[in-house]
């Protein structure tokens, strides 16, 4: 059974050295803690990462490190590791009066994640960024524990920029990513992403969710949370896609609920649901997706050659950049997607079976199927390279 508790503060003086024994005890196991939360972004690539470690080494014991806010709570015990809590401690991108909470905050949050790394005698971290990195990677500084840093967006979060000035061994999605020592290898993805064949599987995807064998099929999701504009935008296309007779499969997000005005029933289908676990299904019955561009749904689309029309906002739409250079994607600010822009664009787009084929393939172009199985590779090493040093 998954275990989730809360970490309890444990005074810094009270940190053990007694894993630096290690190889006279007989200890062979690798203890990793894994420090990724808050959002599907974060925590995604972190249980991919663990699942590699364990299919290379099934003997590893792997604590997951997170906050009760977020995702945490609800994706990792899904995955089958123990997850500690501790306080979170979010740091502000700017002055504001948040900012003078947080020295209080990330103490307590830093003491609480020490106290797990010394229970469970933790030889590495390994951070992805979100509200228990930090001080996850502050409390192993203290320990002297190597630090391994995965960084998936285009521009890095203030704790894994914190984190790369405290160690060597720091990765990233993309080359061009500014930290200090970086290596670009990917995202860690699901076997099931990398490993998907969507022409051999259309058919059955496509039963699966009620839609029909042949014609174009528009995947509509704005990630784990759900994305307004998307929503609103697509839904009101509706008819117009329906005259097109493109088909849709709409994943709404949870907390979002969306109208689509009736149609033929004879037509396309046009279908809504809230949620999908397994996305390999949707995306191998789908032949173009609208969707936010956020790193992880970038790295699986690339991976599965399905070409988006990733939504840019902020700093997620560097993470699109790469397929768009390449000619394997479009991309539109968050302003200008309106069901009058899917309509005049889009659905050309959709309706042209040798341009989908085309940006199918250069959309794959920019895919690493085995970043998951590269970084437990390096982290493996770290803690071999620290046992050594220890003996």
């Amino acid at each position: 059974m998954t275990e989730i508790r809360p970490a309890h503060d444990r005074d810094d003086a009270a940190a053990t050295t007694a894993d630096t024994t290690l190889k006279g005890a007989g200890v062979t196991a690798p203890r990793v803690v894994v420090a990724g939360g808050h959002s599907a972004g974060h925590i995604e690539p972190a249980m991919n990462f663990a699942d590699a470690l364990r299919r290379l080494e099934p003997t590893a014991e792997i604590t997951a490190l997170g906050t009760v806010r977020g995702l945490d709570t609800t994706l990792i015990p899904a995955r089958g590791y123990p997850l500690e809590l501790i306080p979170p401690a979010p740091l502000p991108r700017g002055l504001s009066r948040t900012l003078l909470q947080t020295p209080g905050r990330l103490r307590d949050s830093v003491l609480a994640a020490g106290a797990v790394l010394d229970r469970v005698r933790a030889e590495v971290v390994v951070g992805f960024g979100g509200y228990a990195a930090a001080p996850a990677y502050l409390a192993a500084h203290r320990r002297g524990l190597p630090i391994v840093v995965h960084e998936a967006n285009a521009r890095p979060g203030l704790a894994n920029r914190l984190a790369a000035r405290m160690t060597t061994h720091v990765f990233t999605a993309a080359p061009g990513v500014r930290l200090p020592h970086a290596t670009a290898i990917g995202i860690p993805l699901r076997p099931a992403i990398t490993g998907l064949d969507r022409p051999a599987l259309r058919g059955a995807a496509r039963q699966r969710f009620g839609l029909r064998p042949g014609g174009p099929v528009l995947l509509v999701t704005g990630g784990s949370q759900g994305a307004r504009t998307i929503n609103a935008a697509v839904s009101g296309a509706a008819a117009a896609l329906r005259a097109a007779d493109v088909q849709v499969l709409h994943i709404t997000g949870r907390q979002h609920a969306v109208q689509v005005p009736d149609g033929d029933p004879a037509g396309p289908p046009y279908v809504v649901i809230p949620y999908v676990g397994e996305m390999q299904h949707a995306y191998a019955a789908s032949d173009f997706a609208v969707c936010r561009s956020g790193a992880m749904t970038c790295a699986e689309l690339a991976a599965v050659g399905l070409p988006p029309l990733p939504l840019r906002g902020g700093e997620q739409r560097l993470n699109a950049e790469p397929a768009v250079v390449a000619g394997g994607a479009l991309v539109t600010d968050d302003a200008g997607l309106d069901p009058a822009w899917i309509e005049a664009t889009l659905i050309s787009v959709l309706t042209d079976p040798g341009r989908i084929a085309a940006m199918s393939a250069r959309a794959s172009a920019a895919c690493a199927p085995d970043a998951d199985v590269v970084l437990a590779r390096h982290v493996l090493t770290a803690v071999a390279e620290r046992r050594g040093l220890a003996s």
